[in-house]
């Protein structure tokens, strides 16, 4: 093991390097989605064809992510996520520009693709930097995460403002971020990921043979479930991306501007639940903090929804956002520590079904805008937070339970 010395520096740099490429992941994805409705409105899209168009980013990630693993292995994870930050900033420019509903939809799929890559490629990467320090660091990169979907949010807003053509905003928005990423490379570890049973992402076969050794009914159980909690925060997370500015601009008349911030206050609010998290779960046990949340979501958003004003919508998004911060990252440690899963089997299965909440929700909330309203799509919010609160008994109900690092550790943790 080198010493302290030698190592620190390096690490250090690798963690900067690290958090400027969850900024930039934040805050690409985060420019198009305040300027969701005047595309809208240009291609001529009714409510359900929006929501089958926006669809399609998510319908790329889950085409594209189990590719991630491979391209690790082979390449490293800082170029896997650098390659795939350069793709994504293409992939929303295209769409951006897109001539009509069906190059649009391809262009999100594009992003949504290589987001789905880039995603796997610098969480693998804040895994290698955080073994470095070992200690636990990871959580600090999702909320610099949230704070990039902030900058991104308020780069819209600002276009929006000066009345930037879409194009331009797009591309300035690409280019920045596509050199914010080749610094994060060059600041990142060297060399390939040291792959080992342990730390390697599980991919499709191994969780084939995860399944065949043959699982208990409770374990089955507590999995289903922790995907229901998974897929609650992604629904919420969706609404905000998604919805919250064309409700706010079309069904609650609030000026372009203004409209934006709905996203932005709930990004804005879940890296403060993100910050607060960890020692709100230190105190109080995931499954009081889950449940806590779920309440946040359902009350706040229930709310806003039945007594609709720009404020009071504003104030529900974030919120639910603040209620949501914590759902998914408490799902994925739960699910990886399940007995009778390979390591890792568990943390991919709930990382890939979650993505149904991303791929599913904006169909449905727009089939049920084009018959009832929006205003009635968006129910989907405060049914999420019921169903954190309804499956969040899965969770752990200990304080301060602590990090758990090897299987024979998941196994004695399950055992007591």
């Amino acid at each position: 093991m080198p010493s302290t010395t030698t190592v620190a520096p390096l690490l250090r740099r690798a963690r900067v390097g690290v958090a400027l490429l969850f900024l930039t992941n934040g805050a690409l994805f985060a420019n198009i989605l305040p300027r969701y409705p005047e595309i809208k409105r240009t291609l001529g899209l009714d409510a359900a064809a929006y929501g089958l168009a926006i669809a399609a980013f998510p319908a790329g990630a889950i085409v594209a992510g189990l590719a991630a693993a491979v391209l690790i292995r082979r390449f490293g994870s800082a170029k896997v996520a650098v390659i795939g930050t350069i793709i994504t900033s293409l992939g929303l420019l295209a769409a951006g520009i897109a001539p009509s509903a069906l190059f649009f939809a391809l262009g999100l799929f594009l992003g949504g693709a290589s987001d789905a890559i880039t995603d796997v490629g610098q969480n693998a990467h804040s895994l290698r930097v955080q073994r470095g320090y070992g200690r636990s660091i990871i959580n600090s990169f999702h909320a610099i995460w949230s704070i990039g979907a902030v900058l991104g949010g308020s780069m819209a807003a600002v276009a929006i403002a000066i009345a930037l053509p879409l194009g331009i905003h797009l591309a300035i928005s690409a280019v920045v971020f596509c050199i914010v990423a080749l610094i994060a490379l060059r600041l990142c570890l060297p060399g390939r990921d040291d792959v080992t049973e342990e730390d390697a992402v599980a991919d499709g076969p191994e969780i084939r043979d995860a399944v065949r050794r043959g699982i208990s009914g409770r374990t089955v159980f507590v999995m289903v479930a922790l995907v229901l909690i998974s897929i609650a925060g992604a629904v919420v997370e969706d609404a905000g991306m998604s919805w919250a500015t064309l409700y706010l601009s079309a069904s609650l008349d609030a000026p372009a501007v203004l409209a934006a911030t709905g996203y932005i206050a709930l990004v804005g609010a879940q890296f403060i639940g993100r910050l607060a998290g960890d020692r709100f779960v230190d105190r109080f046990g995931q499954r009081a903090v889950a449940r806590a949340g779920g309440l946040l979501i359902f009350v706040g958003m229930g709310l806003a929804l039945m007594f609709p004003t720009v404020p009071g919508t504003i104030l529900g998004f974030a919120t639910a956002g603040f209620g949501s911060a914590t759902l998914i990252p408490a799902a994925m440690q739960a699910a990886d520590a399940l007995p009778g899963l390979r390591h890792g089997a568990g943390l991919t299965i709930v990382s890939w079904l979650l993505r149904l909440g991303f791929l599913l929700s904006p169909p449905f909330v727009g089939f049920i805008a084009d018959n009832a309203g929006l205003r009635w799509g968006l129910l989907v919010v405060p049914v999420a937070g019921l169903v954190a609160m309804v499956f969040a008994g899965v969770l752990d109900r200990r304080r301060a339970p602590g990090l758990i690092t090897t299987a024979a550790e998941k196994e004695k943790d399950h055992g007591s």
